[in-house]
């Protein structure tokens, strides 16, 4: 899908600055990445307090604009709006994540009196702060308008298993359990996705 006239004019006034673009931006945008945040969550913790989620979701927005919009301005409206948006938003997400879990394991340490060194929250608190600032180096998505391109001239279920590894992040298993395939079947169908991707390139 390629971006809309209705994304290309929302855009356009964010980068312009247009009083009252970025609040437009915000209500179109929000609940998607928001759903983002969520199903990335509940696949790799099991969900995360209200409060946590929140504040993922504030870093997520809080990024788009950072150094005057320099990750919206990347891109180029090649593929969608909002396909651009999940990739940056699950990236970014999965990451953060990745760093609460192996913080929240602190949550069940004991110190000598047995008692917790630190809660499940602020354990996660301490991973979420640990990703302010990101840069937008951080959150480029190299190539994503021109691997949407190339996925849409694939056969269907080697764009699908290449879009879920490569730009949604699922595991193996998932993969696997969405096409009812074993887990060990998904590598070589990933190697051939990967081998015709490099024959349209060429």
């Amino acid at each position: 899908m390629v971006l809309s006239d209705l994304d290309r004019d929302l855009l356009a006034r964010c980068l312009s600055g247009t009083p009252g673009a970025w609040d437009s931006f915000v209500d179109r945008y929000l609940p998607l990445i928001s759903h983002v945040v969520n199903s990335a969550s509940k696949a790799r913790l099991g969900g995360l307090p209200d409060e946590i989620r929140d504040d993922l979701v504030a870093e997520i927005m809080l990024g788009l604009v950072d150094q005057d919009y320099a990750v919206l301005r990347r891109f180029r409206g090649q593929s969608s709006l909002g396909t651009y948006l999940v990739v940056i938003s699950r990236r970014i997400a999965v990451r953060t994540l990745a760093k609460m879990r192996r913080v929240s394991k602190a949550a069940s340490e004991l110190d000598a009196n047995g008692t917790p060194l630190t809660t499940r929250v602020d354990a996660a608190h301490s991973a979420l702060s640990s990703t302010a600032g990101i840069s937008p180096e951080a959150w480029h998505v190299e190539n994503v308008e021109e691997v949407q391109h190339l996925l849409a001239s694939m056969p269907s279920e080697e764009a699908t298993a290449i879009r879920m590894f490569h730009l949604e992040n699922r595991s193996y298993s998932d993969i696997g359990i969405h096409f009812g395939i074993p887990e060990n079947s998904v590598g070589p169908l990933l190697s051939r996705a990967r081998d015709r991707m490099r024959e349209l390139r060429s």
